[in-house]
């Protein structure tokens, strides 16, 4: 959610900016621009929608300067439009800003007391205002940024130019990700590694609290009661090479064709190729040996793997669990358990949710373990222990190939745990490892043999406004997992429910207009239950769509619109192999739908504001 870019450098800045930008897409945004400093003075070029909108505007009136920030938007505070896009300025200041000014509003009624004029409709002009009014008090650039930075209530992340400064660049961070980079003879300030890493590899990570003093000399961090900290420097691991979609039509479905290798990847880092045996750090499987209870917290679609998780945990391993939507988890103010452990699982390592429930686990004395796949995130450093999902950048909202390499580092761990415990014959042991190893295969023969069938079914569902997803047990978050791809993209309301919770409401919602996607293998111990309410709808009317295996469609032939015959697996492992024929179904509705696939509408991927 939203992206910052700053850089100091040594030739025009504009064409870098707006790569850095394009770098940040990934985040998600509804707006973009860029400022620069030339010739003493702050210009300006914004617009709204896509980078490519900035693009050819600056194509038409270029920015000079070796100096400047730039920004994409999500909007938070007023629409989507050029006049909110960011840079926000004044004649003397410029800023850039991810998360919420919470106290903004009382900031702007004292500001205009004092004659300003607002022309957006965004909580970050206050800030642009704020440090200009400090600065007509005759403050110094950072002695004014100082003073406005002290007042701002909320979680955020800016950064600052000032007209007449061609070598300063001021940022700081509370609650949102900021990162300082270092180059040779410039520097540059960033939302994350991952847009810095064409221009450098030497990175330093703030903390909450952090400020930054960037020339092109170097950074002075310092907290905000102006004493100076020290914060590492480190050689970053992100690439530089450039993400494209490799002649795919979206990068969603580039990412869903690069499951197999992904989830081969993941699967190999924790299972020896050679002899089998899962191998999970010694230190993760003793703080989770014998505590009372893990609680598991993520957002979105990482809460409905930790749902899929807490089937295997509580299952296979033994081990009660809890599961959270951050959002509301530490609202709640949970007791939790002396000696627990609290697992967060997190794509981007940056959600703000997500982070907070971290630290509030840490106040509670909880061991923390995070799964994330974006490497030197922020969530990975807070952590106790980490378990990282090999995905590679996931640059589509809706996200695919890193749900499947969570669900993967989840049974893996799982399977750990329980043969640590002593609960796993060797038999089992070895039919669930080795349906694991044989997912990745899986997978491409879905993504090889079973597309134009989806796409085909796509096109029966593209018309309905609404659609229903359900299953039980471990297969039950997938119906949830589902419903939430299909709105996400195609715009489709669709909602996920526990098939033996039917008869308690929702089957009233069934007719001839709402088609319910039942996912029942006939592996699986619950079947027989869940072909009964499969019965119950179909005796109402219901159009029903049916993921199964061979044995279950021949048991339940009768009763479906239509059917996606699945390979054989083992239950424990099906999840995981499920998951892609409905992430497919999503991407072909929506592209039938003509909806934006990889940026929906008033999606981010990194939520990084409550």
């Amino acid at each position: 959610m939203c992206g910052i870019i700053g850089i100091l450098g040594e030739k025009d800045v504009a064409p870098l900016l707006v790569d850095g930008l394009k770098r940040l897409e990934y985040r998600g945004y509804d707006s973009a621009g860029i400022a620069t400093l030339s010739n003493g003075h702050i210009d300006r070029c914004r617009a709204s929608g896509k980078i490519v909108n900035l693009d050819e505007k600056l194509k038409a009136n270029p920015l000079k300067g070796t100096t400047g920030i730039g920004h994409t938007r999500w909007a938070t505070h007023g629409g989507p439009t050029e006049n909110n896009a960011h840079p926000h300025a004044t004649a003397r200041v410029a800023v850039v800003h991810n998360g919420i000014i919470e106290n903004y509003a009382a900031l702007k009624a004292e500001l205009e007391r004092h004659q300003c004029r607002f022309e957006t409709d965004t909580d970050t002009e206050v800030i642009a205002h704020l440090v200009d009014h400090y600065l007509t008090q005759g403050k110094s650039p950072r002695e004014a940024a100082n003073a406005a930075l002290d007042r701002l209530e909320g979680a955020f992340a800016v950064a600052l130019i000032f007209a007449g400064e061609h070598n300063l660049m001021i940022g700081a961070r509370q609650g949102t990700p900021l990162a300082v980079g270092y180059g040779a003879g410039e520097m540059y300030l960033a939302s994350d590694s991952y847009a810095l890493a064409p221009f450098t590899k030497k990175i330093c990570f703030l903390e909450d609290g952090d400020r930054a003093i960037v020339t092109r000399e170097g950074a002075e961090i310092y907290v905000n009661d102006n004493q100076p900290v020290t914060r590492p420097v480190r050689i970053t691991a992100q690439s530089g090479a450039s993400t494209g979609k490799d002649g795919y039509r979206h990068f969603m479905l580039k990412e869903i064709h690069e499951q197999p290798a992904v989830i081969g990847d993941t699967l190999n880092s924790f299972i020896n190729p050679a002899t089998g045996e899962i191998s999970v750090p010694e230190d993760i499987l003793s703080a989770l040996e014998n505590i009372p209870r893990l609680t598991m917290i993520a957002c979105g679609t990482a809460y409905y793997a930790c749902m899929t998780a807490k089937y295997w945990f509580e299952k296979i391993a033994r081990l009660p669990c809890e599961v959270d939507a951050a959002s509301e988890f530490r609202y709640r103010e949970a007791p939790m358990p002396e000696g627990g452990a609290a697992l967060f699982v997190s794509q981007s390592g940056e959600t703000l949710d997500t982070l907070e429930a971290l630290r509030y686990s840490k106040r509670e004395k909880q061991t923390i373990l995070s799964i994330v796949n974006t490497i030197e995130s922020t969530i990975e450093r807070e952590s106790d222990h980490v378990m990282r999902t090999l995905a590679g950048p996931e640059i589509s909202v809706a996200s695919t190939k890193a749900t499947t390499a969570q669900l993967t580092v989840l049974a893996c761990l799982v399977l750990a745990l329980a043969d640590r415990k002593g609960l796993l014959s060797p038999a089992d042991k070895a039919a669930m490892t080795e349906a694991l190893r044989h997912v990745p295969k899986l997978v491409a023969d879905v993504l090889e043999t079973q597309d134009s069938e989806i796409k085909a079914l796509a096109e029966q569902l593209k018309d309905y406004k609404n659609a229903i997803y359900t299953s039980r047990g471990a297969f039950y978050p997938l119906a949830m997992e589902g419903a939430i791809k299909l709105k996400e993209i195609s715009y489709i309301h669709a909602e996920g429910y526990a098939a033996g919770e039917f008869k308690h409401g929702p089957i009233a919602l069934i007719d001839n207009d709402m088609p319910t996607l039942a996912i029942a293998p006939g592996s699986d111990p619950l079947f027989e239950k869940t072909a009964s309410n499969i019965q119950e709808i179909a005796a109402r009317g219901g159009k029903i769509c049916l993921l199964s295996d061979a044995e279950g469609l021949s048991k339940m032939k009768n009763f479906s619109t239509w059917s996606l015959t699945m390979a054989d697996i083992h239950p424990f492992a099906a999840p995981i192999l499920y998951l892609v024929p409905l992430q497919l179904l999503a991407y072909h509705v929506a592209v039938a739908k003509g909806t934006d696939v990889d940026q929906p509408r008033n999606l981010a991927k990194s939520v990084t504001v409550e």
